[in-house]
């Protein structure tokens, strides 16, 4: 299921990465235009739109830029909430930024309206976990560096069912069940009635089903890959375990009873994000994560969410720019240093695997390694109001059949397939 995007490097094992990687940060990438060391900067501005969160670190990382070129980094704060908007107002004027931090899938968006422009990272592709590259990948090309990624993972309560990961299904539900939890073996997160199809997407894709098909280049197509038989295999799945079925999925579990459910002990097993993980350890829970168990036969692939920095189709100073991100802000010490202010996975594989050093890091990675990015086309935007009903739908016992193939015709007529 897995596309990778084609930038004339290998993919290589994370082992193999962090060996390539141990002796410090790697060689500045050799990108058409680069001019690290010339001073060729004099005079010239960048701009960098950023949250409070990440300033510090680009500031750090844009004092030895600045040094090298003689140019001027500029880091302007904005809320995180804003930077989408702003961006998408202000490049078509020339008023915005040269570079802005933001989310993977804001991209077909930006894309879709002219305001991003492509990067070189050359011969450092293969430094980068290559699902933050595949996030950052529209319609073949590279529009975003990388420097974080996140996903949901299978948590489970070491000192009710131990810490070996299941590998599938079948075998977490005897793990859980084995140890006495037969009526609740595992917490489905739902959002409650609204239905989150999100945190479970994993064991969708188990099944074979993305929900748009990416092609060669990891890029998404508008292609829907919900319907066929896979897609079936899947709505049968959530049937037979809502309350036609087993009646371990419900449409009562929103983020406040699915985090108190495993919190007390009432379950020993979740797929969460380490956003929750605070909230478990508080409470006393050693947690060990994992990647989610596949229950469809094939690999379960959670979505990754990936930041990144874009640079603006409107830089009169591109190429400056394009240094900047790929000689300065991806080296080991400028990813641990945002890491260190938002700690999010890093998207560099030598600093992801320095900070997996904590074992539940670990296991996110793990997850994450397995995962897809979320879709970035602008085709997502009308998947979720059919998509999320459709699996409390499934949770509360109606025909299967009849669901899916609705809610697949229902996606593609909205857009336009």
């Amino acid at each position: 299921m897995r596309k990778h995007i084609a930038l004339g490097v290998a993919v290589v094992t994370s082992a193999a990465l962090l060996a390539a990687c141990s002796g410090g940060d790697p060689a500045p990438a050799t990108t058409e235009g680069s001019s690290a060391g010339a001073g060729d900067g004099a005079g010239t501005e960048l701009v960098v739109w950023s949250d409070a969160e990440r300033a510090e670190a680009i500031k750090n990382a844009a004092a030895d830029f600045e040094e090298d070129t003689g140019a001027t980094v500029t880091v302007v704060q904005k809320n995180f909430e804003d930077l989408r908007a702003d961006f998408l107002a202000q490049v078509p004027t020339g008023e915005g930024p040269d570079i802005t931090v933001g989310a993977h899938d804001w991209l077909g968006e930006f894309v879709e309206s002219g305001v991003v422009d492509t990067i070189d990272i050359g011969d450092r592709a293969g430094d980068f976990e290559q699902v933050t590259l595949d996030a950052l990948t529209y319609d073949g090309q590279l529009y975003a560096l990388p420097y974080a990624q996140e996903s949901v993972a299978l948590i489970q309560n070491v000192g009710l069912v131990g810490a070996e990961p299941p590998a599938t299904w079948d075998e977490m539900i005897q793990m859980a069940t084995d140890a006495g939890f037969t009526e609740r073996p595992f917490v489905l997160y739902t959002n409650g009635a609204e239905g989150d199809m999100y945190t479970s997407y994993a064991f969708q894709t188990s099944f074979g089903a993305p929900v748009f098909v990416q092609d060669e280049s990891g890029s998404y197509t508008s292609e829907v890959g919900l319907g066929g038989d896979a897609g079936l295999a899947y709505a049968q799945w959530i049937h037979a375990n809502g309350s036609a079925g087993t009646g371990y999925f419900t449409d009562t579990v929103d983020y406040d009873i699915g985090n108190e459910l495993f919190a007390t002990g009432q379950s020993p097993f979740i797929v969460q994000g380490p956003w929750t993980i605070p909230t478990y350890q508080d409470a006393g829970i050693e947690v060990a994560v994992g990647p989610v168990p596949s229950a469809g036969g094939q690999t379960a692939s959670p979505f990754v969410g990936v930041q990144g920095f874009y640079l603006s189709a409107q830089s009169s100073n591109a190429l400056l720019a394009n240094e900047f991100l790929v000689n300065y802000m991806a080296t080991d010490e400028a990813q641990q240093a945002l890491y260190d202010a938002d700690p999010r996975i890093p998207a560099l594989t030598s600093v992801a695997e320095q900070v997996s050093d904590d074992p539940v890091i670990a296991g996110f990675l793990a997850s994450a390694q397995n995962g897809v990015p979320m879709p970035n086309i602008p085709e997502m935007g009308a998947v979720w109001e059919f998509w999320n009903p459709a699996q409390i739908a499934l949770i509360n016992g109606e025909d299967p059949t009849s669901v899916w193939t609705s809610m697949v015709t229902n996606i593609e007529g909205a857009i336009g397939g």
